[in-house]
């Protein structure tokens, strides 16, 4: 189950549209959540808006029952404060008979009613088990059901907090398992949900109620359980063979009855787009040339964001005014990139672990700018020259050099590169940053400090933002 919001806030329909159809006609079936908050906030400067008429247009796009409802509502002060355009789009959801997904990070008591009574049935920001547990008790209040997604994923890990709910006769049956952000070389060597599955009983659950989680839960809130989510007479046999519950070691695997070997997977046919609609996709980077003076502010003070480790929220640490590398205080710079606006927001970051250099990327959570951190001015202007240059994707930078890069051309988020060549890529990225801090990982921890929609503040083109205020910080 997918939100394409991210390549919605670069793309627009055509970006959704774009994941339809490369994604249809697969041997693993892609399910869409029609995004809900393109841009994330009012105070987004995404390429693109999907109004409540738009949302609409989008559920017309399938006829397969691929699209099963509304990604997560992360607008929650919209939804908690009756906004009209917020609301709208939850009644076509629920008119269509289709789930409404939920973005609740922290909320609590009489918020937290409203935003549930709005229509919400589910959410995967929850970091505590109380936390959990008060969103469950509040729905159940009010007749309505509700499914809490215990995430764990390469930046915000919450299963040793959420795993005794599995525990918990009153609860189990109201949760499924989410990654919510991954990166490739992690799904290569861990694994997906198989990952959490082991992880789960490893902490105590029993296995059974770890793939019940992890299916038939899952099957029976996104309401496809006449397809899959059980093994019986009448279903998709879309199954896994084991030959080790606990390691949920997989032997073989079933789509729709056929076994998928390398032979099945090597020659299917992938799908042909719409050249102008791929065309479009492709050109999504429009920025001008940096120069390091640009990015110069010594001597005045500048918030500084504080990362957290195993978590992609964020606290207010105060004020800089310069680098301040002993105590791991770096610059970061966010630039709108695809209107050439080149709106600038600058701040400091502490607790990335960066020592040399500059890294940056165009993955951003959710507008997707061009964000990077950097010890100094001159890698940062390389940095954000070089992302525009390859039309969007991930660098290292160091002396004025460029160490290691991964070209993202299409809507300046993916490659249609060898998977093998993108994890071998990644890795050496990860290793080149030299970042050794617990619990972070470079990239994707970067890439939220974006997202206005969670923590205490972050960073975008338009200056500091106050996530729990709603608003600009002065």
């Amino acid at each position: 189950m997918t939100d394409p919001h991210e390549i919605a806030n670069v793309c627009g329909i055509d970006g959704i549209r774009w994941m339809m159809e490369k994604t249809k006609n697969l041997p693993i079936d892609v399910y869409i959540m029609i995004s809900s908050c393109v841009p994330a906030t009012p105070f987004d400067e995404s390429a693109y808006t999907l109004n409540s008429e738009d949302v609409e247009k989008c559920f017309k796009l399938d006829n397969t029952g691929r699209i099963l409802g509304l990604a997560e509502m992360m607008n929650y002060p919209g939804v908690i404060n009756g906004d009209p355009a917020v609301l709208a789009k939850i009644k076509i959801t629920k008119d269509l008979g289709k789930r409404v997904d939920g973005h609740a990070p922290g909320l609590t008591g009489e918020t937290l009613v409203k935003y549930i009574s709005a229509g919400i049935e589910s959410d995967h920001e929850c970091s505590t088990l109380e936390e959990a547990i008060e969103k469950l008790e509040v729905a159940k209040k009010l007749n309505q059901e509700f499914y809490i997604m215990i995430r764990e994923g390469t930046a915000a890990k919450n299963l040793e907090a959420l795993a005794e709910l599995m525990n918990k006769d009153e609860y189990k049956e109201y949760l499924c398992f989410a990654t919510d952000d991954k990166h490739p070389e992690e799904l290569y060597r861990y694994g997906h949900i198989d990952y959490i599955i082991r992880k789960a009983i490893s902490l105590g659950v029993k296995p059974e109620d770890a793939y019940v989680t992890a299916s038939y839960n899952t099957a029976k809130y996104f309401r496809l359980l006449d397809k899959v989510g059980s093994i019986e007479v009448g279903k998709n046999a879309d199954l896994v063979l084991l030959d080790d519950i606990e390691n949920c070691n997989i032997v073989e695997v079933y789509k729709k009855g056929k076994l998928m070997t390398d032979e099945v997977l090597n020659n299917w046919k992938p799908n042909v787009l719409d050249q102008d609609l791929d065309r479009k996709v492709r050109n999504s980077v429009h920025m001008k040339e940096v120069k390091s003076s640009d990015f110069y502010c010594k001597g005045i003070k500048k918030q500084v964001i504080g990362l957290v480790k195993g978590q992609i929220i964020t606290k207010d640490c105060g004020n800089s005014s310069d680098y301040d590398i002993k105590n791991d205080i770096i610059k970061l710079v966010v630039i709108e990139p695809h209107k050439g606006t080149m709106h600038t927001g600058i701040a400091y970051l502490k607790g990335l672990g960066l020592k040399k250099g500059a890294i940056g990327t165009t993955v951003a959570h959710d507008s997707h700018y061009a964000i990077v951190a950097g010890t100094n001015d001159a890698d940062i202007a390389l940095a954000i020259n070089s992302i525009s240059k390859m039309k969007g994707g991930k660098i290292v930078v160091r002396d004025g050099k460029i160490i290691e890069s991964l070209p993202l051309p299409i809507a300046n988020l993916m490659t249609d590169e060898d998977p093998m060549k993108v994890i071998e890529s990644m890795e050496k990225m990860k290793r080149a940053t030299g970042i050794t801090n617990d619990g972070i990982d470079p990239f994707m921890t970067l890439s939220f400090t974006s997202l206005a929609v969670i923590g205490d503040v972050r960073l975008l083109p338009g200056g500091v933002f106050d996530v729990k205020n709603w608003c600009f910080k002065k």
